[in-house]
Parts: structure tokens; C-alpha cells; sequence
């Protein structure tokens, strides 16, 4: 091993290290391992600037601003209260539909803002069933996280592992290529929260938080960015939600279609929203969430160290000799796991760097397509419902909610293991070795 390959580890085990540990917040602590590897030299200017240039990281900053936009016509508040007058109409399996269509929206929207307006409406409409809360806000949470899933674009793990998938010489997906997938998986893990998860949180109604909890949630939200800027509710503005769905759908179509990449259309949208007058550049500038982008292009430099130093080929040399020997389909069982286990104490976006180079090689070593072990990294990347702190809705909810970290095991543990049968066993069959 050289001593850039030391060094690059080195680096690598501090950054994980800290991102466990959750007293600095997890953007910080990608930057600052960048900034690490550009003075000791392990990695040179010319490619970090690469990994802030990435297409990921223009593409969620241009859907970060149209997605705010639409948050600012009153748009999505318009339709959850929708949601809220069918639930006063059917009952508990009203509140149900509504927060599948929270799950629905989440394919599409980032599903921060989606769980900020949502959570508070579920949990009075619960209290006014006389229902427990407790029932229905994790659900809600997980509901929003599958839904993510679904589409290239509906959550940033996804994105940057396509981003990833391509620097390793893969070709890119499309923004419904998964969605089959996804939708079995996410068919699978809403029937278990809607047939036995809701009734485990309900039995357990009476557990509340302890202090210690609550202050790891508190620190949690530093972690995730400032929710607040999701929070305020809007009344409907008709022009501007028109004007600003239709770009949205007019970005989707045209990705979806293959005219234009997805970064391309979606930074050509966002510019238009600007010069249309329907979002001022003040506001687009406050849509940016530059917590999240600086997280994935801190660990985009981080992975990136890994090719460039060689340690990527040496590890994964070292690794596939005991995976190989599994076949594809154990392989791809072993990796899915493994993602599951890694994404409840690392950021997404770091175990999407880190994991997806991982996936090619294993494939190439079979000689197999490399397409099912990137999908399973992207389904298993966003499964993070075994602790609260594993995704940032789960921070949310954990708050509102007032749950115990016990609630999320009792109820996660089930679905990563459902989900995780069900990925290895769907994928193959949709994108076959």
C-alpha cells in the first residue's frame, strides 16, 4: 500500500468516524475531509473541482429551486389539505390514502418539505379519530422515503449514484427506469406498516422519549438542515402553482423523453422559473439547501480519492474474493445487505460514494451486468428505518411524534429485512445479470 493510499484511508476512517458520532454536522465533516486530501496533495485542484461540477450536484440544485417554488404557490399545501378534508370523509383509511399520497408526491418533490407540512396535519387528524399519533408518523415518514425511490430524481442518493455509476464507465438511467422496482418494494413495505406496523406503534402509544433522545433529535436537525424554511404555510397562489408545476412536468418530460440530460433540463427550468418572475432570485438562492449539496460533493472528493489513488481496486480486489464464490444472486443479496447496514450510521450520500464503485467492480469480477448491483445500492442507500437518525424525515417525526429510539427498532428492523427479500429477489428479474 502506497503512502497516498494510507493517507486516503486514513482520511476516509476519520470522516466515517465522525459522521457516527453526529457532534459535527455531516457537511462540515465531508468538506473538511476534502479539504484534508487537497493539502496533503493525495488529490490534485483540478479534480476536486470535478466532484463540485458534478452533474448530481447541478441537477439537485436546479430541482431544489423548483421544487421551492412550488412550495412557495401554496401548492403542496393545497393539496395535503385536500388529504385532510378525505380523511374527515373515511376515517383512519382516509389518513392512510393521504399519506401514500405524501409517498406519491416524495417520487417527485424532496419529502423534507412534503413531512414538514404533512406530520402536524396527521397527527391532529389522528387526535381527532382518537387515535395515538405514534400510529401513523413513522409510517409517514417511511412512506415518504420509499417514495423517493421510485424515480431518479426523487431523492439525491439516487442521483448520485447514477453520478457515481457513470464515472465508473456505466451508462445512465433513466428517471422511471427503477421505478418498477421500486413500486414492488415500496408495495411491500406499505402493506407491512399498514397490516402490523401501525398496530406495533400503537401498542406502544404510551412510550415517550427519553431526554437523551430528544437532544440526539435536536442535534439531528443540524444535521439535516433548517426545516423551518419548509415550514410556513402558504395560501394558494393559482398562476404561480401553475406556472411552476408545468416547468417542473416540462423538465420531466424532456429527461424522461431523452432530448436533454436531466441536468440540462433542470437547471434550464430553474433559470426560467427565475425569469419568468415566478420565483425572484433572493428566494431561489434561500431554495438551494446548500447543506445537502456540499455534503455530497465533500464525499463525492472523498470517494473520488479512493480511484485515484488506486485503494478502490486494492479493497474491492480483496473483497470480491470472498463474494464471488456466491454467485450474482447471493452477491447481490450480501451487497444489499451490506448498504442496509452501512446507511443507518452514514450519511446516504456516503455510503452512495463509497459503495457504488464497490458494485461495479463486483460485477465486472462475475462478468454480469453491473445494473442490478447499482439499483440495489440505490434502493437499499435511502432504507434507512431502523433508527431515527438515519434519514431526515425520521428526525422529524421523531421530534413530533415524541418517539423513543426503541419505536423505530421495533418497527425499521421488519422492513429493511421485508425490504430487503423483496429488492433481492425483484431486481434480477427487472434488470437481469
Amino acid at each position: 500500500m502506497t503512502f497516498d493510499q494510507m493517507l486516503a484511508l486514513v482520511i476516509l476512517a476519520a470522516v466515517v468516524a465522525a459522521l457516527i458520532h453526529g457532534k459535527v454536522r455531516a457537511d462540515v465533516v465531508a468538506l473538511t475531509g476534502a479539504a484534508a486530501l487537497l493539502a496533503t496533495g493525495v488529490l490534485r485542484p483540478v479534480e476536486v473541482q470535478s466532484a463540485f461540477a458534478s452533474p448530481a450536484i447541478i441537477t439537485l440544485a436546479s430541482l431544489f429551486v423548483i421544487a421551492y417554488a412550488i412550495e412557495l404557490s401554496g401548492l403542496l399545501d393545497w393539496v395535503i389539505q385536500r388529504g385532510v378534508i378525505l380523511c374527515r370523509r373515511i376515517g383512519a383509511l382516509g389518513l392512510w390514502l393521504a399519506m401514500g399520497l405524501c409517498g406519491a408526491g416524495s417520487a417527485f418533490l424532496n419529502n423534507t418539505p412534503i413531512v414538514v407540512l404533512a406530520a402536524p396535519v396527521v397527527r391532529d387528524m389522528a387526535e381527532s379519530l382518537g387515535h395515538s399519533p405514534k400510529r401513523y408518523l413513522i409510517p409517514l415518514s417511511y412512506l415518504t422515503i420509499m417514495g423517493g425511490a421510485c424515480t431518479l430524481i426523487g431523492t439525491s442518493t439516487n442521483l448520485l449514484v447514477n453520478d457515481m455509476a457513470r464515472n465508473a464507465g456505466q451508462p445512465g438511467f433513466g428517471i422511471f427506469e427503477i421505478t418498477p422496482v421500486a413500486l414492488v418494494i415500496g408495495a411491500a413495505g406499505a402493506a407491512y406498516l399498514f397490516l402490523l406496523g401501525g398496530r406495533t406503534l400503537a401498542k406502544h402509544a404510551g412510550d415517550v422519549s427519553s431526554d437523551a433522545d430528544q437532544d440526539q433529535a435536536d442535534s439531528g436537525v443540524g444535521y439535516v438542515g433548517d426545516a423551518e424554511l419548509f415550514a410556513k404555510h402558504r395560501p394558494l397562489d393559482l398562476t404561480r402553482a401553475m406556472v411552476s408545476a408545468g416547468v417542473f412536468v416540462g423538465v420531466v418530460v424532456v429527461a424522461a423523453m431523452g432530448w436533454a440530460p436531466i441536468a440540462a433540463a433542470a437547471f434550464a427550468g430553474a433559470v426560467l422559473l427565475v425569469l419568468l418572475g415566478t420565483i425572484n432570485a433572493d428566494e431561489a438562492y434561500r431554495g438551494l439547501r446548500p447543506e445537502v449539496l456540499l455534503l455530497i460533493a465533500g464525499m463525492v472528493v472523498v470517494g473520488l480519492s479512493f480511484e485515484v489513488t488506486g485503494l478502490a481496486s486494492t479493497v474491492t480486489g480483496g473483497l470480491i474474493g470472498l463474494i464471488q464464490p456466491l454467485g450474482p444472486w447471493g452477491a447481490l443479496f450480501l451487497l444489499y445487505g451490506f448498504v442496509l447496514l452501512c446507511t443507518e450510521v452514514l450519511s446516504n450520500a456516503a455510503v452512495a460514494v463509497l459503495l457504488t464503485p464497490l458494485a461495479v467492480a463486483l460485477a465486472d469480477s462475475m462478468g454480469v451486468d453491473a445494473r442490478p448491483f447499482i439499483v440495489a445500492v440505490m434502493m437499499a442507500a435511502s432504507a434507512a428505518f431502523a433508527t431515527p437518525f438515519g434519514y431526515q424525515t425520521n428526525v422529524l417525526v421523531f421530534q413530533i411524534g415524541r418517539y423513543s429510539y426503541m419505536d423505530f427498532v421495533r418497527v425499521g428492523l421488519p422492513m429493511n429485512l421485508i425490504t430487503w427479500v423483496v429488492g433481492g429477489l425483484i431486481i434480477p428479474l427487472v434488470f437481469p445479470f
